[in-house]
């Protein structure tokens, strides 16, 4: 019985294995830092459109859904440009951990679930032997059938548990990985797009608009342009 439960819990932990690897792979996408490289040449060239079709083009790249997400908002200032790839970053992470954590959980499962296997098998295994009536010979058999199912079930439960064990690691590793990844060149990207954006917004006011007391009222993401006390300019940054 505990051993068709081990068998039951190892399908389910190679089912999850299966789907975190190919989530993984197609999340991690292939030589980030060149991706980046054309990522950031776009931005310098001020090809916005370019930067975004990359990005799609990526498909489900978790660095691409998060680098898209401030080109979709790299005309509405600093503030929705930061916003914007937080938003995403906090969506992509969660989907990137997901499940993984149930391999640990199938190894310690796993594991115990052959310890009892063996704890049981013993208990009828010394049953046996205590039993009256029953000739030597046939006392050693069952003896020897329950410490073979006993050991049969912590040997299934350790070569379930291991797997999952060095899986749930592998899998740690690599999501730390692109999380890491995500990290930098998120910043990178930001710092690179808010300095271009800054650089190439370009505010007119028309010499008619102007007298001789000018004043600005400057905020985090807002300039306010007055003259004579009278707003005649307001500017989003």
């Amino acid at each position: 019985m505990f051993m068709w439960i081990i068998l039951a819990v190892g399908v389910f932990g190679i089912a999850v294995a299966i789907e975190r690897f190919i989530f993984l792979m197609t999340r991690s996408g292939f030589r980030t830092e060149q991706f980046v490289k054309e990522v950031l040449k776009h931005l310098q060239s001020g090809d916005l459109a370019g930067g975004q079709r990359l990005c799609a083009k990526a498909g489900k790249m978790a660095l691409a859904q998060v680098l898209k997400a401030g080109f979709d908002e790299a005309n509405h200032g600093t503030s929705h440009i930061r916003n914007s790839i937080d938003e995403a970053m906090l969506k992509v992470i969660p989907q990137l951990e997901k499940r993984t954590n149930y391999l640990a959980t199938i190894g310690n499962i796993s594991t115990l679930l052959g310890l009892m296997g063996t704890i049981y098998g013993l208990i009828l295994s010394f049953a046996a032997v205590g039993k009256p009536g029953i000739d030597a010979a046939e006392k050693s058999t069952l003896l020897a059938s329950g410490i073979s199912a006993a050991m049969n079930t912590t040997f299934l439960g350790l070569l379930i548990a291991i797997p999952a064990i060095a899986l749930f690691a592998f899998f740690r590793s690599k999501t730390q990985t692109i999380i890491d990844e995500i990290d930098e060149h998120a910043l990178r990207f930001t710092n690179a797009i808010v300095e271009k954006m800054y650089k190439t917004q370009k505010y007119h006011i028309s010499a008619s608009e102007l007298k001789e007391g000018i004043g600005l009222h400057v905020t985090a993401n807002r300039i306010k342009v007055f003259t004579d006390n009278q707003l005649i300019k307001e500017i989003e940054i």
